[in-house]
């Protein structure tokens, strides 16, 4: 892996695609000015930003006022595409099966004893009572996974993004583990967390998957799309675009999935990168 000095970005990238927490946000989960002025200036120059992350599109109040052109951000990990122009509203969907989630359920209960669950719905999150509370959800239910998931009729609930598993004993990467190892053919499994926190999509559904979607819609190929991350939810986006970064705070995964590396969140590693790539094309166009 070489460093956000040292990689080659695409010569004329028309896509940047950046994970939000402990990638753009600062640990403080702000934007700097620095790296407002760089998303501006990467749009102005005709560069598409998407923000792509593990957050529901309620929680997207932290980039909403840097919202520039295309106002869209690829949320819960690829379940949904929302259009923050618009408060939000969901533009696409690509749900967990509510019978995949509960199979999910019984096979991590059984696996790692002591898992507590929450389910992400498109109109909101609801946890079991084991589960530590979403202050920023204050109207969500309490009740076991069973319920929350139950539709009187089939098809008549909201759609599921995601269901969230959470362990109080086990390390992050090993619940990780455990969970693909028990049920990885029924779900995708990932983190973000610093905590034992597992996050469970559809089957291939992830932020690679998405954005590559969003890509095709708009005639962009993979070389063209330079991306940010920092956490194993990151993992296939990096992998997946023609260039892309881990932050200098990165997980393992992250680093070794990365073509180029940049410095932390903290020191506004993605504004580096995007000022650079801004530099090289300002300067190959001016050598034509």
């Amino acid at each position: 892996m070489t460093s956000a000095t040292e990689q080659s970005a695409p010569v004329a990238p028309r896509l940047i695609a950046t994970d939000l927490d402990g990638t753009l946000l600062r640990d403080d989960k702000t934007v700097s000015d620095r790296t407002v002025r760089a998303l501006a200036a990467a749009e102005k120059a005709g560069v598409e930003v998407f923000f792509v992350t593990g957050r529901p599109a309620r929680w997207m109040d932290v980039v909403s006022d840097h919202v520039h052109g295309h106002g869209l951000a690829i949320c819960a990990n690829g379940a949904a595409v929302a259009d923050l122009h618009a408060g939000g509203r969901l533009l696409k969907i690509r749900a967990l099966e509510r019978e995949a989630a509960l199979d999910v359920v019984h096979t991590l209960r059984a696996a790692a004893p002591g898992t507590a669950f929450a389910v992400e719905l498109t109109t909101g999150i609801h946890y079991e009572p084991g589960y530590p509370p979403f202050h920023l959800d204050p109207g969500a239910t309490v009740a076991v996974a069973e319920k929350l998931l139950h539709e009187e009729t089939p098809g008549a609930g909201a759609p599921v993004l995601k269901l969230l598993a959470q362990h109080g004993e086990l390390a992050p990467d090993e619940f990780l583990a455990l969970a693909r190892g028990a049920a990885g053919e029924r779900a995708s499994f990932t983190r973000s967390s610093p905590t034992a926190l597992i996050e469970v999509s559809g089957p291939g559904v992830s932020k690679a998957s998405t954005l590559e979607l969003c890509c095709a819609e708009r005639g962009i190929s993979a070389a063209e799309v330079v991306a940010f991350g920092d956490m194993p939810n990151d993992v296939e986006m990096l992998s997946w675009a023609g260039a892309s970064y881990a932050m200098g705070n990165a997980h393992p995964a992250a680093l070794a999935a990365a073509t180029g590396r940049t410095v932390t969140n903290n020191d506004d590693g993605v504004a580096v990168v995007i000022e650079r790539i801004l530099a090289d094309r300002a300067r190959n166009l001016a050598e034509r």
